[in-house]
């Protein structure tokens, strides 16, 4: 098998993606530590489940919906749930199962959280782009998610975070 090295542009767009998107993420963690106490993947869990019917949503589909392993998850949320944030109830429908909730004290915490945090994303991201680049920007990022997801992709587990397996048991 012969290896597809990057040509020019593309090795400056890979070098560009990556600065940029850790960048952003070490902004993000710091504004949400400041204010919050938190990083932008526990900020991430609460805004998740703010936006779902009755603020629950089964533990294995809160994975996906963030793009994270199941044991990642599992760890965040015990936090949240010492911090009174998430609750956790049994699945009814899976024994396995268990269904993370946003309590009234996560949703306080996101409600008093979240402009400052719009803000910071405005001024990292969009605030620096044209309404084009910002439509170019969710095509681009779009087609690179659904290669993960698209039916004629056939991720395995490995393919994506929320289907591998860990030691433990899943959620």
């Amino acid at each position: 098998m012969t290896t597809r090295w990057l040509s020019p542009e593309e090795q400056r767009a890979w070098r560009a993606y990556i600065a940029s998107v850790a960048l952003v993420e070490d902004a993000l963690d710091r504004q949400l530590q400041q204010e919050a106490g938190m990083p932008h993947l526990y900020y991430s869990i609460l805004a998740t489940l703010s936006e779902t019917p009755e603020r629950k949503l089964r533990m294995t589909d809160l994975a996906e919906e963030l793009k994270i392993t199941r044991s990642r998850l599992t760890y965040a949320v015990t936090r949240l749930e010492k911090d009174g944030l998430v609750g956790r109830e049994d699945c009814r429908w899976d024994k396995r199962g268990s269904i993370a909730t946003l309590t009234e004290d996560g949703m306080r915490v996101l409600e008093r959280t979240a402009p400052g945090h719009v803000e910071t994303v405005r001024a990292l991201l969009f605030d620096r782009l044209t309404p084009e680049q910002v439509g170019q920007l969710e095509e681009i990022f779009t087609a690179v998610s659904e290669g993960f997801q698209g039916e004629d992709a056939r991720p395995t587990a490995e393919d994506v975070p929320w289907r591998r397996r860990s030691g433990k048991s899943c959620s």
